[in-house]
């Protein structure tokens, strides 16, 4: 094992494992326990890195070859060994050869499809980045053959977007958009509006470790939480502009605050600018988002913001900062709040499709006290009314699901 060679060893069983009657050599190569041998060299840090590129190699070809040897694979422990070789090896050659095996691994392979769709999930918190962009592009085809996202992908997808590397948080977007058919769409859209706003704990905490670290002078730009905002509010506008459904729902997690609140962050630009960006969409489509940015806002702000969203934090001072930062916005309490006290305009169908968007939000995450009385009296009083049959016959159904 530790002999010289040993890449060109394997070379060689290559040679016979590849060839058009290789399966009896595979057979033969696995009943001497060459599996086990295979995924023991990718754990020895003894071993060059070619010797573990061509042990890959040989995985990839017994992989290769049928059902029942991606199995042995798998019950041999490989996937585990395999994900944490991806995730500690510093060839990106070789680690992309580390993501055509997983790939091919989760493909064809019903009774290990699952393990092999945790391990890439897992991968997502390791630290090297091209292990987390290929981890994340395999996602993306592992998911539409398990057929079921796991609840565990939120939160991990959602950790992926402090990354530093921008083709990271490409993949990231790509797999959140996936995502969105899929029974987690409710908690990543809420995960991504609460990260619009960072917890003042964890800015502390977080800049109290970067001091203690050397090279420092660029402390409040690189700060993760910072960097995990900018993307949030980067894939809201995506999503939003993807969908007028989505873009609806999230109006109802009250992103408007939250991108406020980013665009008065005067400790990083790019929150600045992707929130403005987004919220720009936002009030260009919806009338009553429009009316409560302005009224936020100021007029002088917000003719600042219509003229030029994209270059906002370039031209406002830090008081305008402190009074996007300081918002007190809140859409769907307000909504509420109308319908408790029966405003006539609530009722016209315009305004009660995004109020419907609200009351499905709640059912989706079964939040009856995210909906509250006033939602409650809402869709009562609009069933009442009946203006809507439509509006109407929604709303019941979504109330008695509500638990």
């Amino acid at each position: 094992m530790y002999g010289t060679c040993l890449d060109q060893q394997l070379k060689s069983i290559g040679i016979f494992l590849s060839a058009a009657n290789g399966q009896r050599y595979i057979i033969e190569f696995l009943e001497i326990g060459g599996v086990l041998t295979l995924l023991e060299i990718l754990g020895l840090k003894q071993l060059k890195e070619e010797a573990k590129k061509e042990s890959i190699k040989l995985l990839q070809i017994i992989a290769s070859s049928g059902r029942k040897f991606k199995e042995i694979i798998c019950e041999s422990y490989g996937v585990r060994s395999i994900a944490e070789f991806l995730a500690t090896s510093k060839s990106e050659e070789t680690q992309e050869q580390v993501q055509i095996l997983l790939d091919t691994l989760g493909h064809g392979n019903p009774k290990y499809q699952m393990q092999v769709y945790k391990g890439l999930i897992a991968l997502l918190k390791c630290t090297s980045p091209k292990a987390q962009q290929l981890s994340l592009q395999t996602l993306r085809t592992i998911q539409t053959i398990v057929g079921k996202a796991h609840p565990s992908i939120v939160g991990s997808v959602l950790g992926v977007l402090r990354s530093l590397h921008l083709e990271v948080q490409y993949e990231a977007i790509q797999l959140i958009k996936d995502l969105m058919a899929y029974d987690v769409q409710p908690a990543i859209l809420q995960g991504l509006v609460a990260l619009l706003k960072p917890s003042r704990q964890e800015t502390a905490r977080m800049q109290a470790k970067i001091l203690e670290e050397a090279g420092t002078l660029h402390l409040m730009e690189s700060l993760p939480v910072y960097i995990q905002q900018a993307a949030a509010a980067k894939a809201i506008g995506i999503l939003a502009q993807d969908s007028r459904e989505l873009a609806e729902e999230l109006l109802f997690l009250n992103v408007v605050h939250g991108l406020m609140c980013a665009m008065g962050n005067k400790d990083h630009t790019n929150s600045q600018r992707q929130a403005s960006i987004t919220l720009e969409f936002f009030v260009q489509n919806f009338i009553v988002v429009e009316n409560y940015v302005k009224e936020a806002m100021g007029e002088k702000l917000f003719q600042l913001f219509m003229q030029d969203a994209t270059n906002l934090y370039l031209n406002m001072d830090a008081v305008q900062a402190d009074i996007l930062a300081s918002n007190i916005v809140n859409i769907p309490a307000d909504f509420l709040a109308r319908a408790k006290m029966d405003w006539p305009g609530m009722f016209t169908a315009g305004v009660g499709h995004i109020f419907l968007g609200y009351v499905k939000i709640c059912t989706m995450l079964k939040n009856k006290e995210m909906m509250g009385n006033y939602g409650m009296a809402f869709c009562m009083a609009l069933l009442q009314r009946n203006k809507n049959m439509d509006l109407s016959v929604k709303a019941h159904h979504w109330i008695v699901a509500l638990p």
